[in-house]
């Protein structure tokens, strides 16, 4: 079977034809988001830098896509519900605020409280419960069934990778072929639709998640070829701490991406300061995870051209005050 023939013989959940629509349709405060070489950073890498600034917009985070494209897809006037750490939730409160839908959103009860201070100043009716996402998560499926609502779930509704996929199509406007491209991963939606629309369009890419080591579970899901959920789970990157990863998240994975690393809280720490003193950009610790697999793994992308995607940006000054200083 020819190469060509075998890739259209494969079949993939998340479609190209809809992360391209998807480009059409997502609000544009969203698209288009700063793309350059780092260069202030690359004395420190050993490598040829292209930095995705996800940080620029009016939630902070890269989650206004996928929130964005999943929602131009509903029919009628669905009460939506959803759990999230917060990015995610603030993706959704805009895109329902603006098509003047009722969303109903559950976080832990220490979630990041100037994400549910956004997600509120959004419009959204935000229910503090539990002592984790897993238990937000739970709220939030038994509230939909009471209330007939549309349960939203990042990871396993295919139109937020997708619209996360778009990132990926802007990023191979770049003049110059990337050797890799390294993306957070959490829940896995942004990583299946980059890899999809990479893979699709520059198969020699390799395209790399990055995954705290405290909260393993999609790089063990995605080796073993199927999810696996861990009872434990400590990081500080609230944005990528999944436990139990949705099958569908990881079959988006399976034959796209080339390779996982784990990184440590303090390695994305040294590179929340690296971008904050070298670029300007203030970063959480999922947006600084790609950062972080660079400067811990230099051999690996020693005088490569890679690129990474600074996902979000959604700090408090106290947290300012510990990680920044």
């Amino acid at each position: 079977m020819s190469k060509d023939a075998a890739e259209t013989s494969i079949h993939h959940r998340l479609s190209l034809e809809r992360i391209a629509e998807a480009t059409r349709v997502i609000d544009p405060v969203f698209l288009n988001s700063p793309q350059f070489r780092a260069e202030p950073l690359e004395s420190h890498l050993g490598c040829r830098v292209v930095v995705k600034v996800e940080t620029i917009n009016p939630i902070r985070s890269f989650k206004g896509r996928g929130a964005e494209y999943l929602v131009s897809t509903l029919e009628g006037g669905p009460h939506l519900v959803c759990a999230t750490a917060g990015n995610f939730g603030q993706g959704m409160a805009f895109a329902a605020r603006t098509r003047g839908l009722p969303l109903t959103i559950f976080t832990s009860a220490d979630a990041n409280p100037l994400k549910i201070a956004r997600m509120r100043a959004l419009g959204a009716d935000v229910r503090p419960v539990g002592a984790d996402y897993d238990d937000a998560h739970r709220a939030a499926s038994a509230f939909a069934e009471q209330v007939g609502g549309r349960l939203v779930e990042d990871g396993r509704d295919r139109a937020i990778a997708e619209g996360a996929g778009t990132i990926a199509v802007e990023l191979l406007r770049w003049p110059e072929a990337f050797d890799d491209i390294l993306v957070p991963v959490g829940d896995g939606a942004l990583l299946g639709g980059v890899a999809r629309w990479v893979k699709a369009h520059h198969p020699s890419t390799r395209v790399i998640g990055v995954v705290a080591a405290g909260a393993p579970a999609m790089e063990r899901s995605w080796r073993a070829g199927r999810a696996q959920a861990l009872d434990w789970g400590d990081t500080i990157a609230d944005g990528i701490a999944v436990r139990a990863p949705f099958a569908e998240a990881v079959t988006d994975l399976i034959g796209l991406v080339d390779d996982m690393l784990l990184v440590k809280d303090d390695q994305m720490v040294s590179a929340m300061r690296l971008a904050f003193t070298e670029l300007g950009i203030v970063l959480e610790p999922s947006g600084a995870a790609g950062l972080a697999a660079l400067l811990t793994n230099p051999t690996q992308f020693s005088g490569r051209l890679t690129a990474t995607i600074l996902t979000g940006g959604n700090i408090t000054p106290a947290q300012m005050k510990q990680w920044l200083a």
